[in-house]
């Protein structure tokens, strides 16, 4: 069993308890759900940097990444950096994350916000609506086909954009479909951790023009996305890179000011 296999395991554990303690009822009722969204890949097709800066204190790869920071401050700093927009990791066990973590970085800004999280029911995507979220992220690696076009339409409906991530060829030709505005290429390999910008290249002249492509993990150089950019990327997120600093908005912003 690889670490995906035992987060979605562990998710559909999660999911039950969570819809015995706040039904729909209560997410639709929110204040937040009645929100106009911000499109990111709007947001993306407009700027100069393409960057989407992540909020992520710990992963199952590097552990512990940065556990200090108050998401408020992260966020705001990310937002006077310029980024196109933030990822904030909700998954509690494996990550450290909360859905209050995406609640607090609402509240501070008011760029585009992904719900970062292993999405296999639609009532996590009401629940991204609940929390503030404009964006959410579905994993070809843990969906069938079917299961896709579902949580995208629903998704669309309730008007969150969809970023759709592969980690290879197979993942992107069951995944293509008009539900989508963004598909992303995971450069890490799921299976050995080992990270490589070859893969988004690779799979670059395979993504319709349709959709603005993304490219995700092992960024962390200004070179890294001018070379990207080359082969039609025009979203970069990075996640790793400014939260292991003291300041990731300090971080992001010396990132940008160098890449534009």
């Amino acid at each position: 069993m690889n670490i995906l296999d035992k987060i979605i395991a562990d998710k559909h554990k999660e999911l039950v308890l969570k819809k015995l303690v706040v039904p729909v009822s209560q997410l639709e009722s929110s204040a937040l759900f009645e929100r106009e969204t911000v499109s990111l890949a709007d947001a993306l097709r407009k700027s100069k940097s393409g960057i989407i800066a992540e909020h992520k204190r710990r992963s199952p790869s590097k552990s512990v990444i940065n556990q200090s920071l108050n998401v408020e401050d992260v966020a705001k700093g990310y937002e006077n950096a310029g980024v196109s927009g933030m990822s904030v990791l909700t998954d509690g066990k494996y990550f450290g994350g909360s859905l209050d973590d995406l609640l607090y970085a609402r509240a501070a800004v008011k760029m585009p916000i992904l719900r970062k999280e292993f999405i296999i029911d639609e009532y996590q995507l009401l629940e991204a609506k609940a929390h503030g979220a404009d964006v959410i992220l579905l994993i070809a690696a843990v969906l069938e086909r079917q299961q896709i076009k579902q949580l995208s339409e629903f998704a669309k409906n309730l008007g969150l954009d969809v970023l759709l991530e592969v980690h290879n060829q197979e993942e992107l030709e069951k995944s293509i479909m008009p539900s989508l505005d963004m598909l992303g290429v995971n450069n890490r390999n799921l299976k050995t951790f080992e990270v490589s910008t070859q893969t988004s290249k690779d799979l670059s002249t395979k993504i319709p023009d349709d959709f603005v492509k993304v490219s995700e993990s092992g960024i962390s150089s200004v070179e890294a996305i001018k070379d990207l950019k080359q082969y039609g990327y025009e979203g970069f997120l990075i996640g790793e890179n400014f939260m292991k600093t003291d300041n990731p908005g300090k971080s992001a912003k010396e990132f940008i000011d160098e890449l534009i």
